[in-house]
């Protein structure tokens, strides 16, 4: 996959923090050779959080975050802070932005307490070195820079490369079937689906099996009865928008493994055990009862939106209750979810796996149960236990849950 290809949830997100007027925005600026953010002398020029996606070596494809000025006041400046905390959920490596003539304030020591407590790698880049060569004694790594002049620019780079951590290779199907195993895969053609292309997960998992020399077959819940037939042998493994579990289980072999997009996403995202566990907590929802329905993206919402239509309205059939249902998309994940008695997310093909797993980490040290669309559906659809048994650890786990 090349660099334009890679999505923004598959890159590396470096964000840069720091106190107003520390140079956050010039250092990036002179970080990615391009003028991603708008540059002052006035303090709070930097009000929204800045992403630029680009290629830079030596790390190759990565998204550069200027975040507002972590000391900001007054009531806007609040919200600004907040939105800088969000940005810490997805960050895979901080560089605190340091001006060297004022040294560590108390925003900066607070900023490098939230990056333990978050356990994400954080490098010290002293600012304005031009001015001043004054290093504070801190345990954390550091480089001297200047945006003005371009000082230590290419050595801090190579310091952020040496510090972030080597991710072993995820697979989201590859792993489940090999060269020449063929794999269907049912993609509705409805209209929520986007025109013209297919959507990210069903793009990914395509690519995947490519890669492993399977041979992925693309077709409609519709025609799959006859793409069935005209296969030689029974397909390896079949892959369903969960949407429309309930028409494809009954028209695959029970002997032939079956799964959804949105199950593999959890998985290959990092949360799917805790989202097999949080399935238990629909079972018990009461009248009243509070449900987040959570997206990673934000797009148009059709009236039979998959989550804020269909699986409301087929959660509210399945327990006979009447549901308090609230939605959030986007960045806008709440970081207070003790109102809710569940959590439903998408399968966060549009997120990180660092965010993923931090939205996951709110709710379990909350503990408010976590759950998945795609488990969802299998649930209420009667086919969870079948959709689980291509992994046979994460299966094991249903010992005992309901349905």
């Amino acid at each position: 996959m090349s660099m334009n290809e890679t999505p923004s949830s598959e890159r590396v997100h470096i964000s840069f923090f720091g106190c107003r007027n520390a140079g956050k925005s010039s250092l990036v600026n002179a970080v990615t050779g391009q003028t991603v953010s708008v540059v002052s002398p006035v303090k709070g020029t930097t009000t929204d959080p800045v992403n630029k996606t680009m290629e830079l070596l030596p790390l190759g494809p990565v998204v550069i975050i200027d975040t507002p000025g972590f000391d900001d006041a007054g009531e806007l400046g609040s919200l600004r802070v907040e939105r800088t905390r969000q940005i810490l959920r997805r960050t895979d490596l901080a560089v605190l932005v340091v001006d060297a003539s004022v040294g560590l304030c108390p925003t900066d020591r607070e900023l490098l307490r939230l990056f333990d407590e978050r356990q994400i790698p954080a490098l010290i880049a002293l600012n304005k070195w031009d001015l001043t060569q004054r290093r504070p004694e801190t345990g954390y790594p550091m480089e001297p820079v200047s945006a003005a002049t371009g000082y230590g620019i290419r050595e801090l780079k190579e310091h952020i490369a040496r510090l972030l951590p080597e991710k072993a290779r995820r697979r989201l199907a590859a792993d489940l079937a090999g060269k020449g195993d063929c794999v269907i895969l049912v993609c509705p053609m409805d209209d929520a689906a986007p025109k013209g292309r297919l959507i990210l997960p069903q793009q990914q998992v395509i690519r995947d099996l490519l890669e492993a020399g399977a041979l992925p077959l693309v077709t409609r819940e519709t025609e799959l009865r006859e793409a069935m037939a005209a296969l030689r042998e029974p397909p390896k493994l079949v892959v369903t928008d969960s949407q429309v579990f309930r028409a494809v289980a009954p028209l695959v072999p029970e002997e032939v493994p079956l799964t959804s997009f949105s199950i593999l996403m959890a998985r290959y995202k990092g949360f799917l055990r805790t989202a097999i566990e949080g399935i238990a907590a629909l079972e018990g929802l009461r009248d009243g009862g509070r449900v987040l329905m959570a997206e990673g993206c934000t797009h148009h919402r059709q009236c039979g939106d998959i989550g804020t239509v269909k699986i409301p309205c087929w959660l509210r059939e399945h327990t006979g209750k009447s549901l308090n249902v609230e939605a959030c998309s986007g960045q806008d994940f709440p970081e207070d979810l003790r109102r809710f008695d569940v959590v439903i997310h998408c399968g966060g093909c549009m997120v990180s796996e660092k965010e993923m797993q931090a939205r996951r980490d709110i709710a379990v040290r909350q503990g408010v149960p976590f759950t998945n669309y795609g488990l969802t559906i299998a649930h209420i659809t009667g086919v969870l236990e079948r959709s689980l048994r291509p992994f046979p650890g994460e299966h094991a786990l249903l010992e005992g849950a309901p349905g």
